[in-house]
């Protein structure tokens, strides 16, 4: 089966190439190991809700307030700037009408984060919240199942059962 691959041009000119069937594709081994890791306290797969929904649920499970830092989510090469243009799901609107309130963007992201952050998934990644003592162990375990962009991206602070992202 031949490798499917979008590309586009970016505003400054340069060209990138990202596969979203090769990242939808990938099955979420690093489950079973991550489950086994006495750290980790929480894990669930990002699907139909989108990145914001399912940090939103783990918030309202721990009765605690989640921060996420935008800079730091491993998105698809490009999917920003395909967002820009316009290509974005429905499903990210409703999302958003379902669970918006409980949520503080910051004024700083981009106008496309909104439609990112919410964009359900069929096949998204793992996320796992743990320890801080346990951030290079859940990393390891990422890495040792091929998920070099496995990453930090958030904290788990106090407060309310809220997301915000800066």
């Amino acid at each position: 089966m031949p490798k499917r691959c979008a590309r586009w041009e970016s505003t400054s000119g340069s060209t990138s190439s990202f596969t979203p069937i090769e990242s939808t594709t990938r099955l979420n081994r690093p489950g079973i190991a991550l489950a086994e890791l006495s750290g980790v306290h929480a894990l669930t797969d990002v699907t139909g809700f989108g990145l914001l929904g399912h940090v939103l649920e783990l918030a309202r499970g721990a009765n605690l307030g989640i921060r996420l830092l935008y800079r730091d989510l491993p998105l698809l090469a490009g999917v920003e700037a395909l967002a820009a243009r316009g290509l974005v799901t429905g499903a990210s609107a409703r999302n958003w009408s379902s669970y918006g309130a409980d949520i503080d963007l910051s004024t700083q992201l981009p106008e496309m984060a909104r439609s990112l952050l919410t964009d359900p998934q069929t096949s998204g990644g793992l996320l796992a919240a743990c320890a801080p003592d346990a951030v290079e162990a859940v990393l390891a375990c990422f890495r040792a199942d091929g998920f070099a962009e496995a990453a930090v991206i958030g904290e788990v602070i106090g407060g309310q059962a809220r997301v915000s992202v800066g």
